[in-house]
């Protein structure tokens, strides 16, 4: 069974592609890798957040399309969470993974299904002066 840096490496099929979903037809929609999802998240300095609805905005107009698709980055958004967990235990610094608690909360419903639940995620948020 992969563990979660696996799934974050593993290659998806990223693009823009025509609508599909909710979303307003004719929009182009950005469906993301893992990689790319990571790579946006680590990008957001110290101390500031992201909700989710935010973060797929600004990477739909970082990679040239409309809106980024709702599903995927739910999925990713895990992949991304779960990876940087197992890049802590394992001995890296919060510095070196990825800061998943700038766009989860503990509200947000991806943190309910995270297998290390939602403390860690409340700590380093109140850590960078973050709402809970």
């Amino acid at each position: 069974m992969k563990n979660w840096n696996d799934r974050l490496d593993t290659p998806g099929i990223s693009g823009v592609k025509p609508t599909v979903g909710d979303v307003v037809e004719g929009q182009p929609i950005l469906v993301p890798t893992a990689r790319q999802v990571n790579d946006f998240i680590r990008s957001i300095p110290e101390g500031f957040e992201m909700d989710v609805r935010a973060l797929r905005t600004a990477l739909a107009i970082e990679h040239g399309a409309e809106v980024t698709c709702p599903v995927t980055i739910g999925y990713h958004l895990r992949t991304v969470a779960e990876a940087a967990k197992e890049d802590f235990e394992r001995g890296m610094t919060l510095r070196d993974i990825a800061p998943f608690w700038r766009v989860l909360d503990a509200k947000t419903p991806t943190t309910r299904k995270l297998s290390f639940g939602a403390e860690f995620v409340a700590t380093q948020r109140k850590c960078e002066g973050l709402k809970p």
